[in-house]
């Protein structure tokens, strides 16, 4: 039986046996170091998470003794129970879901619309616009707060959830700029052939760009999620009744009533915190292909 044994050259070059070698193995030292310094930089980050999980599942004596341990000597599943039903939990809940997924709505609509007109639509002065819109990115909201305040209040809309949720509809200039960027390295050939299969430019957003906007629909729509789950602000401006209250603002509340227990507060925040850890945990690489196909022309 014959045995095949593959041999290189005598003359070839080291470093072009070197190369053909994975990369940390040819960089060893310094793979190592990498690796080293990204998990202790993944471990400041995620430890005050860690911790308060661990203290979730602790009793209040045990808080005390474990001192900076993120590894509970005790598992108090009851903590989860009585952060439900210490306080209307689910109640709240409903409104931070509704304050959330409908301005969701509203703000993909409203982008996704003026992003496709900004790239596909050639009118005068729409680079001028587009950089007026651009613009307002640099106002703080402090600058509109008030004026904003005023508006609701004589609209009657005070201690509601109009104003968590009707700003949306009105779109924001960071998104119109992501969508507009999408829309923009689309092929052009798109929008001739819907015009030759006789669509209008409506018709043509809804049934040809907006499903290949998909990787900006679903990147967008988790960072909106982020940022309307976690909003502490505007509920604490335009809420005064318990009745419609978020789930941030009522966990203000609740830690000035229940501050001494920690273990009870911290599984509070951690039913909170969950559906955006895992949304993110989940929904990463659609956020990266989201943001990075965005990036330019």
């Amino acid at each position: 039986m014959a045995v095949l044994v593959e041999t290189r050259p005598a003359s070839e070059p080291v470093a072009v046996r070197r190369a053909d070698r994975p990369f940390w193995r040819r960089n060893l030292p310094l793979t190592v170091v990498q690796y080293v310094l990204l998990a202790l930089g993944s471990l400041a980050f995620v430890y005050p998470f860690l911790w308060m999980i661990a203290t979730s599942l602790r009793s209040l004596a045990g808080v005390g003794s474990s001192g900076a341990s993120i590894w509970p000597r005790e598992f108090l599943w009851d903590n989860y129970t009585r952060a439900l039903t210490s306080f209307p939990f689910w109640r709240y809940a409903l409104n931070s879901v509704l304050t959330t997924l409908i301005p969701i709505v509203g703000t993909v609509l409203s982008c996704s619309l003026a992003g496709f007109a900004f790239a596909r639509l050639r009118v005068r002065f729409s680079g001028v616009i587009f950089a007026v819109v651009l613009a307002t990115m640099l106002l703080p909201g402090e600058v509109t707060m008030v004026p904003q305040f005023m508006l609701f209040n004589n609209l009657g809309m005070i201690d509601t959830l109009y104003p968590l949720i009707l700003p949306a509809f009105f779109g924001s200039p960071f998104y119109i700029f992501l969508f507009r960027q999408f829309f923009a390295r689309m092929p052009s050939e798109l929008a001739d052939a819907a015009v030759v299969d006789g669509c209008g430019w409506f018709r043509m957003f809804l049934l040809v760009y907006l499903p290949l906007a998909r990787p900006a629909v679903v990147a967008v729509s988790i960072l909106l999620f982020m940022g309307y789950w976690n909003n502490f602000l505007g509920p604490a401006i335009y809420i005064n009744s318990d009745q419609w209250k978020t789930l941030p603002l009522a966990l203000a509340g609740f830690q000035s009533v229940n501050g001494t227990d920690t273990p009870l507060l911290m599984a509070t925040s951690v039913l909170i915190t969950l559906p955006c850890l895992a949304i993110f945990f989940f929904a990463q690489k659609q956020i990266t292909n989201g943001i990075t196909f965005t990036g330019g022309r």
